[in-house]
């Protein structure tokens, strides 16, 4: 836990491009005005924790998860933005499923190119060995021919 206050407080940088993200160009916002935001965020943001906590132990789990927010949500009476959120989480999988699939994809691409690489450094090693062979065998023939 936050041995102060202050240390639960959301960073300002991510608050004040919230607050520049909401409201329209050209409207400015007091340092006063910023500050009373980020402890509400941050009260908002422990208050939504320790309600999705409260499903996690009625759940026996340790982990809380994305039910378990949804349904802090509800409880907390924001069903108004239950729906936008599942959008948000969905998307969210997406992307990182599509994320996952990238890098298995260029995993396998790397391992297909390194084993294509070996087959051709095996290839260019035999055919090393071919020629250091004829040209012995040639010698041979030659010191044959000579006695």
């Amino acid at each position: 836990m936050a041995e102060r206050p202050e240390d639960l407080n959301l960073p300002n940088a991510v608050i004040t491009r919230i607050i520049k993200e909401a409201l329209p160009d050209g409207v400015n916002i007091s340092k006063e005005a910023r500050s009373a935001i980020s402890r509400a965020a941050s009260v908002f943001v422990l208050y939504a924790t320790s309600c999705a906590n409260n499903f996690a132990m009625k759940g026996k789990r340790k982990t809380l998860n994305a039910t378990d927010v949804l349904s802090a949500m509800e409880e907390m009476e924001f069903q108004r933005f239950v729906t936008p959120l599942k959008e948000a989480l969905e998307a969210y999988r997406r992307e990182q499923k599509g994320k996952k699939e990238a890098s298995e994809q260029k995993k396998k691409d790397k391992d297909k190119k390194t084993d294509s690489e070996d087959q051709d450094k095996s290839r260019d090693e035999d055919n090393d060995e071919d020629e250091e062979r004829l040209e012995e065998e040639e010698q041979n023939e030659e010191e044959e021919v000579d006695n």
